[in-house]
């Protein structure tokens, strides 16, 4: 899935319209595709269409953080570790982007 396809679909999912916001959505998804992978999800499930719902999760944790309260939570944690169970061959050929 390409980055500007999957920064359209974390928006969609997270009820957000307009462009003004791109380039800090776009700084979460990358936080959170790097925290799941780093957490053994493989990168290309992490880039996933598979993955777009974990994404949009995490990335609606990192937004809605408040002072000295930026959390994943159990949801976002428990997708992820679901995600590192599941193999590549699982998924529908839509990584890599």
């Amino acid at each position: 899935m390409k980055q500007e396809e999957r920064l359209e679909r974390v928006k969609i999912a997270l009820n957000i319209t307009g462009d003004y916001q791109n380039d800090t959505i776009q700084s979460y998804i990358d936080e959170v595709i790097e925290f799941m992978c780093d957490a053994g999800v493989s990168r290309e499930i992490a880039e996933s269409k598979t993955a777009i719902g974990t994404i949009a999760r995490g990335v609606s944790d990192l937004w809605n953080y408040g002072a000295n309260n930026t959390t994943y939570s159990n949801y976002f944690l428990q997708r992820v570790i679901q995600l590192s169970y599941k193999r590549d061959d699982e998924v529908e050929g839509d990584g890599n982007g």
